[in-house]
């Protein structure tokens, strides 16, 4: 059996990037899954792909109404949802005085509003099944922060913040809610902000990497250890974790690694 055998899981964003590598980790495991996007053609073919244990629902995660209709067809389908997996993400890289206030509510409400109606959503099924497991998708921006970052890394802090909440107030129901921090992530996200000709696996991969192997593998590489936490999480073997942060940055958070001097 797999370890996600018998789960019925949503997972956002799921047409491509992390969601897409994350719903064939899923299904790999033995969940039936959700894909949830607003990008119907890569989305539908992506289910298609996966077969029977994948079907597509579009989805905006800014729309209370989208949610409760995804929510409840699950439901209606499978009987139960047990994980929900907030992927879906926007990204805008602009220093502060440039970002319009609609630019900064943009990422905004897809991050951050995304992620709390999507909790909000899947409540009481999960009550109705015993509990489940919530895993939101944050990044390490959501932990540090980078210049030209002001609304995406505000969002991600609050995707973090978000989850414990929701952990203190759902734990008495058996449910889980936990944030994975990433460094890698979608290559169509940055791709507006690549220079034309700059080799895309370089630019996502230009900080130094703490662990030697990180230099030889590509961003899809590294974003199949960002769905391995997500599925761990999502598992009943991660029974024990709740309100945390898991972040999967090969090393770059614990520090800067000063070249020439002694241990470098």
């Amino acid at each position: 059996m797999g370890r996600l055998e018998g789960k019925v899981a949503i997972i956002t964003g799921a047409a491509r990037g992390t969601g897409e590598i994350t719903a064939h980790r899923f299904v790999e495991e033995g969940a039936t899954v959700v894909l949830a996007d607003i990008l119907d053609e890569p989305g539908r073919a992506v289910a298609k792909e996966l077969g029977d244990p994948a079907t597509y629902e579009t989805l905006d995660v800014t729309s209370e109404d989208d949610w409760q209709r995804v929510v409840q067809s699950t439901a209606d389908r499978h009987g139960r949802v047990d994980v929900l997996v907030n992927n879906a993400a926007v990204l805008l890289m602009r220093v502060i005085e440039e970002t319009s206030l609609q630019d900064f509510e943009r990422v905004v409400s897809v991050n951050q509003t995304g992620t709390f109606l999507g909790i909000r959503a899947v409540v009481e099924t999960m009550k109705a099944v015993g509990g489940g497991s919530i895993v939101n998708v944050s990044s390490v921006d959501g932990m540090s922060a980078k210049n030209g970052l002001a609304a995406y890394a505000s969002s991600k802090w609050a995707v973090r913040g978000l989850t414990r909440v929701a952990a203190l107030e759902l734990g008495q129901f058996c449910i889980r809610v936990n944030t994975v921090c990433p460094e890698a992530g979608s290559a169509h996200m940055v791709a507006p902000y690549v220079p034309k000709g700059v080799d895309m696996e370089k630019a996502l991969g230009s900080q130094q990497p703490v662990l030697a192997y990180q230099r030889e593998r590509t961003i899809k590489d590294r974003i199949r250890d960002v769905s391995n936490m997500i599925v761990f999480l999502a598992s009943d073997e991660a029974a024990s974790c709740t309100g945390a942060d898991f972040t999967v940055d090969g090393g770059n958070m614990a520090g800067k690694l000063m070249r020439k001097i002694p241990g470098s």
